[in-house]
């Protein structure tokens, strides 16, 4: 593995505080210097990059995203779908356990995290909470994380059972991990396909109310109380893919009070509103559904002021022919790897102005803080040699027929998209460089 010098760029680093030009050494995996520009040596037979008028930022890092292996490879591999993290300037993923069978084992685990799966990128895994994801009974955590898991999580259906959920929050608490949430009460969405509001009824279609949401949140921070109470732990609850007012207001409260509570935000929720369904758009489909006007600006608050703690792409790729059925057929999701960071500078930094340092903080170093994800982040002397090179002026278009993924399924083709990806280092590999 050669040395890479990285020259001339604008290094933001949240979890150092440096925000200035700066130039970067990167030798055998890790960060070996941060200097100011003309004081590092070297030779000719260092590779070198130039990112003058570029800024330079710890790898971005995804808690959420599904790569559809094993089992419908037909969607995306863990080949593709690291190369479509790449692309959008992500050097590590967390990949969700919704497989074919349910990542829910040891071996099963092993088997996705070895190198012949043909990664790109640092890839973590956050296996089932329970057995086959049937919210039942929980998985081995202990020799799980033994394994390699980081987290534990039935993402695409929620912990709804109290004496399981209970369960799961007290058995993570004993090894020091997250149980992510996917905060649904199933109760109250059976039939549904988009938000409850007004296009929903002009459309014909049963809505999912903001309260499916919000009451498992309630809920779970309820247990977190009593079990800090009772036993003495403190849980960590991590909720996914927060999309209303209410449930970012609760979190919000719940942090106030000491509890041990994060929670991730998606590009889609904090850019579109249920309006893009449009008529029966199926690229706009997904659970938690786009919701309304005063819940996208609800989580660009809670981005802002510090309740939501990372941004999630919740990557999930589908077929076309699986898209182009009715409404309320097609399955939920949207790819969304190679299209944050163009959203999140649009959206969150031009157009609300959060600062360029918050912005890196919740797409890089506070993900990894969420997972524990020791020595990813940040740009700090030892750390490992994750970075992204980016134009952050740079205004270009996504163009689906371009991605990486396998898969098309996005509302964003030929969206307008700010800041460009230049370069991805992975661990001081060069695994992306744009035009």
């Amino acid at each position: 593995m050669s040395d890479l010098l990285i020259l001339n760029g604008r290094v933001i680093d949240p979890a150092t505080g440096v925000d200035g030009l700066r130039d970067v050494l990167l030798r055998r995996g890790r960060v070996a210097a941060v200097e100011m520009p003309g004081e590092l040596r070297w030779t000719n037979a260092m590779e070198t990059l130039d990112a003058l008028g570029m800024v330079v930022a710890p790898g971005l890092i995804d808690v959420h995203v599904h790569l559809r292996e094993p089992g419908q490879t037909y969607k995306e591999s863990i080949a593709t779908g690291t190369a479509a993290a790449a692309a959008g300037g992500f050097t590590s993923v967390v990949a969700m356990p919704n497989t074919l069978p349910v990542n829910d084992s040891v071996a099963g685990l092993r088997w996705m995290l070895d190198e012949a799966r043909g990664a790109c990128t640092n890839l973590f895994a956050m296996p089932a909470a329970t057995f086959g994801s049937r919210g039942e009974e929980i998985t081995d955590f202990h020799e799980l994380q033994r394994a390699g898991a980081v987290g534990f999580t039935d993402d695409g259906k929620p912990l709804l059972h109290d004496r399981v959920m209970r369960e799961a929050l007290v058995a993570a608490a004993g090894i020091g991990v997250p149980v992510s949430q996917h905060a649904e009460d199933t109760r109250l969405t059976g039939g549904c396909s988009m938000n409850a509001g007004p296009l929903a009824f002009r459309l014909g279609l049963r809505g999912m109310t903001n309260e499916s949401e919000t009451r498992i949140v309630e809920r779970d921070i309820r247990l977190l109380r009593d079990i800090e109470r009772s036993e003495g732990l403190r849980p960590h609850l991590h909720v996914q893919h927060v999309s209303t007012t209410g449930a970012m207001e609760a979190i919000r409260r719940a942090k106030k009070d000491g509890l041990h509570v994060t929670c991730e935000v998606a590009p889609h929720h904090f850019t579109l509103t249920d309006e893009a369904v449009g008529e029966y758009d199926t690229n706009t489909k997904m659970n938690p559904p786009l919701r309304a006007e005063l819940d996208r600006k609800a989580m660009i608050a809670g981005l802002m002021d510090g309740t939501a703690d990372c941004i999630a792409t919740d990557h999930a790729p589908h077929a076309t022919f699986e898209k182009e059925q009715e409404f309320e057929r097609a399955p939920n999701g949207i790819t969304g790897l190679e299209t944050a960071l163009g959203l999140a500078l649009r959206v969150l930094h031009r157009g609300e102005g959060m600062s360029l340092s918050r912005l890196i903080a919740l797409m890089s170093w506070q993900p990894a803080e969420v997972m524990s994800l020791k020595g990813r982040g940040s740009l700090e002397v030892g750390s490992f040699a994750d970075a992204v090179v980016f134009d952050p002026t740079a205004e270009w278009s996504f163009a689906v027929k371009a991605s990486r993924s396998k898969s098309r399924n996005t509302p964003f083709d030929g969206a307008t998209m700010v800041g460009r990806v230049m370069a991805t280092i992975c661990e001081g590999r060069v695994v992306y460089r744009g035009n």
